[in-house]
């Protein structure tokens, strides 16, 4: 709608409209009543005292449109940094990818790098559809290009920032940076990343820590796991209860996905390049100079 002319910015505010024109309200009439298992709607009902049962309203995945916009612009201008970021589905329920093809992310519905594990996964979903069920799975997403010294020490640390953006994401139930909770089963001696010096430039022997010490980028590739639940939604007898607190059996009707990562990977490519560009801005700004020589050069 603005901010962008002859496919360059303008440098006005940009701002888009994206117009839903598919959708089924009538789907949800018989849970209008009704609290979803695994969804927001008691939780929303608690806080609010009001919820929109047609999809979810603010929980619904639908909001992620407008982050993925702002995401792809983010992302342009990171390019112009030399900083990277790719993401993909790296499991299936206890389907895990093992042989990576990264041309192969955008060939199959998936994301999944690797085609013997995509077409594993395909009959999983595909036997999980007839059964009316879902499951859940994980995304694997990496950094290259971030300097060293982006992030701050304490309450603004990298690792916690990047977290907060990819659990804001619906559905995402964990998220672990280099080795994550297999940290935990090292010793030190088996854990640490040894620094040598190539070049003029710092390296690591290994990157356990994931691109990241305390808070801030050592340079080295930034890479993340991320958890996410199985679809809530499912076409099956459930438990619940009403908003009458009486207990009742729901099956949901509607279109719903038997795995969700697929749709998740755009929106967490997005989030974490809306951080890096914020941390860009901060590091920028704090430095008078930096402004000057930022704005000569542009």
């Amino acid at each position: 709608m603005s901010g962008v002319f002859n496919g360059k910015t303008t440098g006005t505010p940009i701002s888009l409209i994206v117009h839903n024109k598919d959708y089924i309200s009538k789907d949800y009439d018989n849970i209008k009543d009704i609290y979803r298992p695994s969804h927001a709607d008691f939780t929303y009902d608690k806080k609010y005292g009001f919820r929109d049962y047609r999809g979810g309203g603010r929980a619904s995945a639908r909001e992620t449109v407008a982050r993925v916009c702002a995401g792809a612009i983010a992302k342009k201008i990171l390019t112009d940094f030399g900083i990277n970021i790719l993401a993909y589905t790296s499991s299936v329920g206890n389907i895990k990818v093992k042989n990576i093809d990264l041309s192969y992310i955008n060939e199959n519905p998936l994301k999944i790098p690797c085609k013997d594990t995509f077409k594993k996964a395909t009959a999983l979903l595909d036997n999980l559809i007839k059964e009316n069920n879902s499951i859940g799975g994980t995304a694997y997403c990496e950094i290259t290009g971030l300097k060293a010294g982006i992030g701050e020490p304490v309450f603004e640390k990298l690792d916690a920032m990047l977290s907060m953006a990819i659990m804001s994401i619906g559905a995402t139930k964990g998220i672990e940076f280099g080795l994550g909770f297999l940290a935990s089963e090292k010793k030190g001696s088996e854990y640490n990343d040894n620094f040598y010096s190539k070049n003029g430039k710092v390296l690591k022997k290994t990157n356990n820590s994931g691109g990241i010490l305390g808070g801030i980028s050592d340079g080295s590739k930034i890479t993340i796991n991320i958890a996410f639940k199985p679809t809530p939604s499912i076409s099956l007898p459930q438990h619940t209860i009403n908003t009458s607190l009486e207990n009742k059996e729901i099956m949901i009707k509607g279109r719903h996905d038997p795995f969700i990562v697929p749709r998740a990977i755009p929106i967490i490519e997005s989030m974490v390049a809306i951080t890096l560009i914020d941390y860009i801005l901060v590091n920028i700004t704090k430095k008078i100079d930096c402004v000057k020589k930022a704005y000569l050069n542009f």
